[in-house]
């Protein structure tokens, strides 16, 4: 006698039905955009072979035209002073509010307050708040500092409030308990704990600040090594300009990641 075959059937997941069709829904919209596109009678097959021969030309024959290469790397260190600024601004204001959104270090009402407007902050894009205070201060380096701070604050204090949340809720009332005040729990106990992925998340976005100073330096006028690259395609339709300063940028940014692996890397074998 032939056993019986039990037919299990899977529940029914919302989750995995909603994922599927949101997949399915972008590529049919994907498929549409492409098949409706205006493509002004350019030939695929052409464009595709224009844009391979473009990047070759940038990046296997890049040469500087309009700026030297000391030039080019004082505008790059211009760009990186904008980065520095905006981060370290950013990380001291963010150090303070971080510690009021926390919600095992502050009063519910604040924590939910401040990460509510940092998270409205945050929802705006970066481009938006330096254009918001160009209206005041006109568009330029000022604009961009303060608008990059702007956006720089909301980032950390998500990242430093989430970091504090951490901590042993154990060690905070033990301190409390021994008549620690909340100064205190913040430099004894909150801070050194804390220290390792505070210097991380400030060095992510101190990067971050590093690629949106470059399009400031375009979109805001900042200056920089972003608008001699913006000279160089727009104005100038240099690609093999472009493509040194390129190759510029992406050596300084693997510099900047080496550095702080070397230093995140001191900071763990200290701790």
């Amino acid at each position: 006698m032939e056993p019986h075959l039990i037919e299990i059937k899977k529940p029914f997941n919302k989750q995995k039905m909603v994922i599927r069709l949101t997949l399915v829904s972008i590529v049919a919209l994907t498929l549409f955009a492409f098949l409706t596109f205006d493509y002004k009678d350019i030939q695929f097959l052409d464009a595709v072979i224009s844009t391979a021969q473009t990047l070759k030309t940038m990046f296997i024959h890049p040469l500087l035209h309009h700026i030297t290469f000391i030039e080019a790397v004082k505008f790059l260190f211009v760009t990186l002073g904008l980065a520095f600024l905006t981060t370290l601004f950013g990380a001291v204001i963010a150090l303070v509010l971080g510690l009021m959104a926390a919600t095992n270090l502050s009063n519910p009402t604040l924590s939910i307050a401040v990460k509510g407007v940092v998270a409205f902050i945050r929802a705006v894009p970066t481009v938006l708040w330096v254009l918001i205070f160009a209206v005041a201060a006109g568009l330029g380096s000022v604009a961009a500092v303060i608008g990059m701070t702007f956006h720089s604050v909301s980032y950390l204090v998500k990242t430093y409030s989430e970091s504090f949340e951490e901590l042993d809720k154990g060690v905070i009332e033990a301190l409390k308990a021994s008549g620690a005040n909340w100064v205190q729990i913040v430099f004894q106990a909150v801070l050194p704990s804390s220290v390792t992925y505070l210097i991380s998340w400030t060095f992510m976005r101190f990067e971050i600040n590093f690629s949106v100073a470059l399009a400031m330096g375009a979109a805001a006028g900042a200056g920089g090594i972003g608008f001699d690259m913006f000279m160089a395609s727009s104005y100038y339709y240099d690609v093999r300009e472009i493509g040194a300063i390129t190759y510029l940028i992406l050596i300084f940014a693997i510099l900047l990641e080496l550095v702080a692996g070397r230093i995140k890397k001191v900071l763990r074998v200290q701790n």
